[in-house]
């Protein structure tokens, strides 16, 4: 039997088989009417989604719940799509998720859409809501959602299922009249529950973010439950128009972008230069009082050093490739890349092996002994990638030489290098804490259509800096870093913010470390949090990979939020380093990192405060 713990303490028995709406029911009509959605042990959940047996947390979503708005903004997603559906036969849909602001859909369309036709699709989609339809849920095995899809001619949804859900044993769809699309949902109980929507822009976005694949169109909108609240948003918008860090920086003559550099590459003007970095030597200036010491890194590294801190390959989508000595080292790593995104063609894997014999038949007149030493080394990779009777054991062989191939990375994140001054020296317990700060450029490698101004860059400075601690100084240090972040946030007049502090996300694979690690760190965060008596939200799946973190979320001027200052808790990169210091009982310990940046970016940073105070910088 389902036992309920409600938002106010008090548990509530349901009959086996309630749904969360039959609980909304019972708590008042009012509720019932307002419901969007339910929160089950923290998932979010349809109305009609059977509750399940034993105790679990549960609330009833509403209109004043954030996450009820994000509800609302998926449905309107496919009501979106429904509608263009019906105006342009032959669609096809790709994926519809809802954004911080809105949400957008993939779709390919024999007849382009153009912003000449939003009035159409809004007046279609106007039909949809009045009618109030509901959105009903169903599901079916893997095999016969494969079938239902490839009956609806979605071939986008067929590839999706082949090569990213074939593990599940069933899938979920949602139905809305004639409407079915693959979804885990959750959704609002019928369409009528949407009060205000906009088509906002059209824009072109690869299949799966892959720009060998075809070029959809992504149309973005937004949804609220009221007029009002719509009306509030355009407001916004057209505000942020006026403030624009894009025009107002080539305006002021603050920084440029030349495609002879590269998009997502600043160059910083004589203006620009000074104010950044007046803003830097407020920083060190502050640091120095608190005891940090400067450092400096390289922008490159080994590839092993990021391998070993775990930034490759979690970070690969996002990153420049490597750069391998080896002339052949790229060709293999692409190969390699395919082939576990299960993307190789025949055509590439028959260019590789051309490759790859021709080299090795080269290597026959090899002089030196390191050309002898990377002569055999290929032939062994050659022999036994031929030697090998599955896909899976060529890939090994191609792996295995590549893995010995001498390569560098432009550098994801500055921590592996301040790990390795860290560890340049012995350390002892009467060190601790070590403060290492850097201005440090790190580089990803953004699509070009999410390049934006300096908000997202392909280069960017962090005013990174990494403290290695004992554990008796963990809960000190980062209050010392969340006083630090508040103290540079009210300095330069950002004193509108939230606190939030960032946890793993149940069930996923992406963290690393063990759990009793993620469990104190967490635990410690909260508490540090809370004994400074400041107000927060604790969001799941808002951690690093290695460690929770509190982020500073500031609201600029007109209303926008942004992620800015961050302290984050890292117990896993000291044991994947191996660092160490002599404690008092003259045995090793391990230390305790923390990681910290009061502005983020540098660049980002710039471009929130050109847009806070539309270019008018006050006098700090």
């Amino acid at each position: 039997m389902p036992v309920l713990k409600l938002p106010d303490g008090s548990r509530r028995e349901v009959a086996v088989g309630a749904r969360s709406r039959d609980v909304a029911e019972s708590i008042g009509k009012r509720l019932a009417k307002d419901a969007v959605a339910a929160k089950v042990d923290g998932a979010v959940v349809d109305l009609d989604r059977e509750l399940p047996d034993g105790e679990v947390s549960f609330a009833v979503l509403t209109p004043k719940d954030p996450e009820a708005l994000e509800v609302l903004r998926h449905s309107c997603a496919h009501i979106m799509a429904r509608a263009v559906m019906r105006l342009f036969p032959g669609v096809q849909l790709a994926f519809g998720p809802p954004t911080e602001n809105g949400f957008y859909y993939d779709i390919e369309s024999p007849t382009p859409i153009t912003e000449a036709d939003f009035p159409r699709i809004e007046e279609e989609m106007r039909k949809i809501i009045a009618d109030a339809e509901p959105f009903e849920r169903f599901e079916r095995t893997t095999a016969e959602a494969r079938g239902l899809v490839a009956d609806l001619k979605q071939h986008y949804k067929v590839e999706h299922i082949d090569d990213d859900l074939k593990r599940y044993p069933s899938l979920s769809f949602y139905r809305q009249g004639e409407f079915i699309d693959l979804c885990r949902g959750p959704h609002i109980p019928h369409a009528g529950k949407v009060g205000a929507y906009k088509l906002l822009s059209i824009a072109g976005a690869y299949w799966k973010n892959d720009v060998t694949r075809k070029q959809l169109q992504r149309l973005y909108a937004t949804a609220f439950f009221s007029q009002k609240e719509l009306d509030a948003y355009l407001r916004q918008i057209e505000e942020a128009k006026k403030r624009d860090h894009r025009v107002l920086g080539k305006q002021l003559k603050l920084f440029t972008i030349s495609q002879a550099v590269g998009s997502g590459l600043i160059l910083w003007m004589p203006r620009g230069a000074t104010v950044r970095g007046l803003l830097e030597t407020f920083i060190k200036d502050e640091l120095i009082k608190r005891g940090y010491q400067p450092v400096y890194t390289p922008h490159i590294g080994r590839l092993e050093l990021y391998r070993t801190s775990g930034h490759f390959p979690y970070y690969r989508d996002a990153q420049f490739p490597p750069m391998f000595f080896h002339p052949l080292g790229q060709a293999v790593d692409t190969w390699l890349n395919l082939f576990d995104a299960k993307q190789l063609t025949e055509p590439a894997e028959k260019a590789l092996l051309a490759l790859v014999d021709e080299y090795v038949k080269a290597t026959a007149v090899a002089e030196s002994n390191d050309q002898k030493h990377q002569a055999l080394a290929l032939r062994a990779m050659w022999v036994n990638y031929q030697n090998a009777e599955t896909p899976e054991g060529k890939a090994k062989a191609l792996r295995e030489w590549l893995d010995g191939q001498e390569a560098y990375l432009l550098k994801p994140m500055n921590c592996p290098h301040h790990i390795q001054i860290y560890k340049a020296e012995p350390r002892s317990y009467r060190d601790l804490p070590v403060r290492l700060a850097e201005f440090g450029t790190v580089y990803r490698f953004e699509q070009t259509g999410e390049l934006s101004g300096l908000t997202r860059v392909r280069g960017f400075t962090q005013d990174d800096a990494h403290l290695f601690v004992t554990a008796e100084q963990i809960e000190e240090e980062v209050g010392a870093n969340i006083d630090l972040v508040l103290f540079v946030l009210s300095s330069l007049g950002l004193s509108d913010y939230r606190v939030r502090v960032g946890l793993r996300a149940p069930d996923s694979s992406k963290y690393v470390g063990a759990a009793e690690d993620w469990d104190k760190a967490e635990r410690t965060l909260v508490e540090v949090v809370k004994s400074r008596g400041m107000n927060y939200t604790a969001e799941q799946g808002e951690a690093a990979f290695y460690g929770p973190k509190i982020d500073f979320v500031v609201r600029d001027c007109i209303g926008r939020e942004w992620q800015l200052g961050t302290v984050q808790l890292d117990y896993n990169l000291p044991k994947r380093f191996e660092l160490e210091y002599i404690g008092k009982d003259n045995t090793p310990h391990r230390p305790v990192m923390i990681h910290r940046a009061p502005f983020g970016s540098v660049e980002r940073f710039m471009g929130i405060l050109i847009e806070h105070f539309a270019g008018a910088f006050p006098l700090w």
